[in-house]
């Protein structure tokens, strides 16, 4: 099936591809845990953030390259035409139907009730109900399930560097050195501790596996 293709469905596609990388993969989570740990170390521009986002970009290809290419393979087996709506409409289904499958085995049940619950009430009147298998429903319960995993993992990462800070600043104060910034002396001891235990390979192994089925 040949089609061709308007510079201005390319874009609209691109933005869909990217906005999809955003929302239906673990970009969330993982750009979070990284700009968390960035400001735990005391580093406010280190990685810069485009490095932060296109390395959680990455990974989040990585995990879900099964889901992409059963979305492809799902697409390229629907013969379906791009020339009409529901041609759009129905390849768009076929796409994005594995994706859902891998958002519903990461979400957490007490979210993907509450919107369920409040979609009902927001509905009333409209004759919609909400129900837990509707996309629409799933994919904000799957990025504030997301935001929640992330403020966890952030928290536990962040309690070594704080106590790094708070005996950097008690030796400071024992020391009569009041004046001297504690950022000065505790950020080099943080950056030493995150490389000697190999912190950006543990911790992306961890948040990799997070995703294990």
């Amino acid at each position: 099936m040949e089609t061709s293709f308007s510079p201005l469905v390319v874009v609209a596609a691109s933005g869909l591809m990217l906005l999809g990388v955003m929302t239906l993969t673990s970009f969330v989570k993982l750009s979070v845990v990284f700009m968390i740990v960035r400001q735990a170390i005391g580093l406010q521009q280190v990685p810069s953030n485009m490095i932060l986002l296109t390395l959680a970009i990455l990974l989040s290809v990585f995990v879900s390259m099964p889901v992409f290419r059963e979305a492809l393979n799902a697409v390229n087996a629907s013969d379906l035409t791009f020339d009409t709506v529901d041609g759009l409409v129905a390849i768009w289904n076929a796409a994005v139907a594995p994706f859902q499958r891998f958002i519903s085995n990461h979400i957490d049940p007490e979210y993907i009730d509450f919107f369920t619950q409040t979609a009902t009430d927001l509905w009333a009147g409209s004759g919609i109900v909400g129900d837990p298998d509707d996309f629409i429903i799933q994919l904000p319960a799957f990025i504030i399930s997301e935001l929640t995993e992330a403020f966890k993992i952030g928290f536990l990462l962040y309690l070594p560097f704080v106590a790094i800070d708070l005996s950097v600043t008690t030796i400071l104060m024992a020391l009569g050195m009041q004046m001297v910034q504690p950022n000065i002396i505790s950020v080099p001891f943080k950056l030493l501790l995150f490389v000697y235990v190999d912190g950006w390979a543990r911790m992306v192994e961890g948040l990799l596996l997070s995703y294990q089925v």
